[in-house]
């Protein structure tokens, strides 16, 4: 339609309102209870217009075809001028302190600070760490609320009160720290007055005098994109920039809140070795000489392959193809990992079988426009909340939802179907979803014919799971099963998203192939007949640390070591030939080095000590192995095993690149200077080679990801130089001049046929199961407030929002066992034991516990088990029996 708005003709698209008008043409008004991404209102009148004849507050009001509007008129400027005034005239005196979005407002329209005259009398709420409450600048706008419920989905605020002593409140009535605030920080942004505001950011802060850095989080791997506010070489707050291409302006607790780290006295901040039975600071030159001496010893005395790497999902692209170009040219070996191996390695390993390519298919803008969801084995709500909070916006809007998942938690709360499979049996499970897809016709058979292989295969296999058969395996009615199956097959433009509890078991890439059979059963991927297969990574990095070859079997963008072409390219751009075999996987390095085979072992960035299942076998290795290097910015549970540690600068000192989960290269820009002699791992590879006598080129991130373009062509098109100038890139972009792909094989799929693979697989059970002696199924997984082994949010403001592990417990087992909430319990397993407060709850089946690994102090991972994906090695997380034994005496 077009609209003219004072003489200027402008375009706008439909269900525009007069406010997009104004704007369009240049002009702005004033608009104290309007944010874009919220639903207007009104309220304020701050945004008065005239259209054709008539005052009209235009974020409410529609734009029509050839409406005429006025903005630069005495009597508008009066009226919008008045309605402000009367809102600041109930305020204290403080409240045009600063340079917020009132006191901007106040200074455009000519209102002098004396106008705010009311005294304080409401009073405040300074009970949470990171969300405080001042009554008395609050002006019932409603953006709050209405942030919380429209883009949070948590819904815990409320107005209370009538007329003037209209207020905002936590929906709970209480104190903020009691309430249902998981502290995503979307009311401080969005509260105009500064009624809400956080710690660092006190009413009357000048943001002005702060400098500001654009980065991308260092938490999970969604890849928000932070504005960093420093003041005299400290954050002063981090905020979510309106701007990003994955969060729009909304953060979580962790990305939002939890730098305290930075600071804590705890940083490591000089090299430190082992002398005897202790560490002892050393400097930089004798930490490095000591590690190249007893490393040239080791490759000398037992060859390249007694060195072995664990690289790192939190260090930068930079940083892993740095260190994957160390392992293979200086020291001659392929025995370099990351931490996918125990998370989404089998999403890689069967996506590419499957489809051609170890990443998503989608992205999340994609996934937005899907009708019918079906997520599995996640709870991105607590894990990944910034792509819960836009599940759930879509779910609350009409997007049709299936969980799969044996806890009611997050989303299953507002799940059209809710399947709960017992742990372990995820095959059987999709098995049955595309027996009930093919016998009710609910396939694509065009799709099938031209651009998949395998069907008659998977037909004869999905033949044995017919949903009673399934019921019995899974314990998943028959019912619902169905039920979950006609929605998915019924859906104009589905979308599948999963997480951890696909890929952490026995059969984890069979987990993820019989999932991804669904989708091409209902040609749901590369078509506009779906939204394809979407893995939610867990690490800030995990994807981009594979993408650049931190892996012992594949090379910079996925090439085989034993591809002589792949092997060739890159031999030829590092000027040396490189190992044709297969390195060792982490599991097998920590093997190693307990047989004596494995010399040395450099662990970037990871507490394999506290997150690696079956701990106590971990512990054994590094014990055993000759010399142990500890890269870290804490004396991690690792750290306190190993002969070196070095100190490491954290995501917020460093400059490069990550890759998210759905593919995007961002920018990470370095926000502060290390502390003390804390350097970037990039710096430390660096110095390292020197000290090895070796140099690597790349000298500095820039040309380190020009060079991985080079040996990776799927890579070439992303420079550091077109990701500031363009922002978020996804890969496949082998071209600088083209966009890269979001939305992968629209034309074909990248395997060598060119054809999706259905995978025909059999249900195989665990490697555990419930017994006499061993009778419960734990699972293990993330909480909210906390990020992996707690290194960062257990030294920052978080620890406060929950500060104690604990293991979920169903009513009937705490009963039969007689447990009380809050109970001390032992857990044991055949692996180990663990000692945890009770909570007793529905979230859990019964049978079934869970608990997370944020606190290495309880040793949880001491009882996992050692069984992995018998594809990639990935560790069985979700399946380990256990006991609840008598509570100790000590702690009764």
């Amino acid at each position: 339609m077009r609209v003219t708005v004072d003489g200027v003709p402008v375009d706008l698209p439909e269900e525009a309102t007069l406010l997009t008008a104004v704007r369009a043409a240049g002009l702005d008004v004033p608009t104290l209870c309007h944010d874009d991404r919220l639903t207007p209102v009104g309220s304020c009148r701050a945004c008065l217009v005239r259209v054709d004849g008539r005052v009209a507050a235009s974020c409410v009001t529609p734009a029509t075809e050839g409406a005429q509007v006025r903005v630069e008129e005495d009597d508008l400027h009066r009226l919008r001028h008045d309605a402000v005034e009367v809102i600041v005239s109930a305020l204290p005196p403080y409240a045009l302190e600063g340079d917020g979005e009132l006191a901007q407002v106040c200074q455009e329209l000519g209102i002098e600070p004396e106008t705010a005259q009311q005294g304080a009398g409401r009073g405040r709420d300074d009970s949470h760490p990171f969300v405080r409450l001042d009554r008395d600048l609050c002006i019932a706008c409603g953006r709050c609320v209405r942030m919380c419920a429209e883009v949070q989905g948590t819904f815990a605020l409320t107005l209370t009160g009538r007329g003037p002593e209209t207020v905002v409140a936590p929906g709970t009535g209480g104190l903020w720290v009691d309430s249902d605030c998981v502290a995503c920080g979307g009311c401080v942004d969005t509260c105009p007055t500064g009624a809400i505001t956080e710690p660092g950011l006190p009413i009357g802060t000048r943001l002005s005098a702060l400098t500001s850095t654009r980065t991308t989080c260092g938490y999970c791997g969604v890849g928000c994109t932070l504005d960093v506010l420093t003041r005299d070489g400290e954050v002063a707050a981090i905020r979510p920039a309106r701007e990003g291409p994955v969060n729009r302006g909304h953060a979580c607790v962790k990305g939002r809140f939890a730098h305290g780290f930075l600071h804590s006295p705890e940083r490591l901040t000089q090299p430190l070795l082992r002398r005897g039975s202790g560490l002892e600071p050393v400097s930089w030159t004798e930490a490095l000489g000591h590690i190249a001496r007893e490393l040239r010893a080791a490759v000398e005395e037992a060859g390249p392959d007694a060195v072995a790497a664990v690289s790192s999902a939190r260090a930068t692209n930079e940083e892993n193809y740095l260190i994957q170009k160390f392992m293979r040219v200086v020291v001659g070996t392929n025995n370099v990992d990351n931490c996918s191996r125990l998370c989404h390695s089998p999403s890689a390993a069967g996506l590419t079988a499957t489809f051609g390519l170890a990443g998503g298919t989608d992205s999340l803008e994609d996934v937005e426009r899907a009708d019918c969801l079906l997520v599995v084995g996640a709870n991105p709500i607590e894990a990944h909340p910034v792509v819960g909070a836009r599940l759930l916006r879509q779910v609350l809007h009409g997007t049709r939802l299936i969980v799969a998942d044996p806890r009611a938690v997050g989303l299953a709360d507002h799940a059209d179907v809710h399947l709960r499979p017992r742990p372990g049996t995820n095959v059987a499970l999709f098995n049955g979803l595309a027996h009930v897809l093919l016998a009710e016709g609910l396939i694509d058979e065009d799709f099938l014919s031209h651009r998949a292989t395998g069907l008659p295969e998977l037909t004869a296999v999905l033949d044995d799971y017919p949903p009673d058969q399934v019921a019995a395996i899974t314990g998943v009615p028959a019912a619902d099963l169905v039920a979950a199956a006609r929605l998915y097959g019924h859906a104009r433009r589905p979308a599948i998203v999963y997480g951890l509890g696909v890929t952490e078991h026995l059969h984890g890439t069979d987990g993820v192939r019989t999932l991804a059979n669904l989708a091409i059963l209902r040609g749901a991927v590369g078509t506009e007949g779906g939204y394809g297969v979407n893995p939610l990574r867990g690490q800030n990095n995990v994807q981009g640390a594979s993408d650049m070859g931190a892996l012992p079997d594949l090379l910079p963008g996925y090439g085989k070591v034993r591809d002589p072409v792949t092997r060739g390219r890159a031999e030829q751009i590092w000027g040396t030939r490189l190992p044709a075999h297969d390195g060792l996987r982490i599991p097998d390095m920590f093997a190693a080095a307990r047989s004596g085979d494995l010399r040395v072992l450099w662990v970037v960035g990871e507490d394999v000590a506290s997150t690696d299942p079956d701990a106590n076998r971990v512990v054994e290795a590094l014990e055993t192995c000759p010399l142990v290097v500890s890269q870290e910015l804490f004396l991690s549970e690792t750290a306190r095993h190993a002969d070196v540690v070095l100190p490491a600068a954290s995501w917020l000192e460093k400059d490069g690149t990550f890759v998210n989960f759905d593919r995007r290269f961002q920018r990470v820009r370095p926000t502060l200077v290390p502390p003390g002699q804390a350097r970037t791992d990039f710096a430390i590879v660096h110095a390292l080679a020197a000290a090895y006598g070796a140099d690597l080129g790349c000298p500095t991130p820039a040309e380190a990801l020009a060079e991985c373009g080079r040996v990776a062509p799927v890579f070439a098109g992303i420079s550091h130089e077109r990701l500031d100038r363009e922002g978020a890139i996804p890969w496949p972009c082998p071209d600088p001049g083209r966009p890269g792909e979001s939305r992968l094989y629209r034309d074909r799929f990248a395997t060598t046929d060119g054809l999706a693979h259905l995978a025909a697989r059999d249900y195989l059970p665990p490697g555990e199961s419930a017994d006499d002696d061993y009778p419960l199924i734990l699972i293990t997984g993330r909480r909210w407030a906390h990020y992996n082994s707690g290194n960062m949010t257990g030294r920052s403001g978080t620890i406060d929002l929950d500060p104690a592990d604990r293991l979920d417990v169903h009513p009937a087992d705490a009963a039969r066992l007689a447990v009380r909430d809050g109970d001390p319990v032992v857990v044991e397993s055949r692996h180990g034991q663990a000692t945890l407060p009770a909570r007793v709850t529905e979230e859990v089946t019964q049978g079934q516990l869970f608990c997370a690994f944020h606190f290495p102090s309880s040793g949880v991972n001491a009882l996992t088990s050692g069984h992995a994906d018998t594809v990639t090695s990935c560790p069985e997380y979700k399946v380990t029996a256990v006991r609840l034994c008598a509570r100790p005496d000590s702690l009764r």
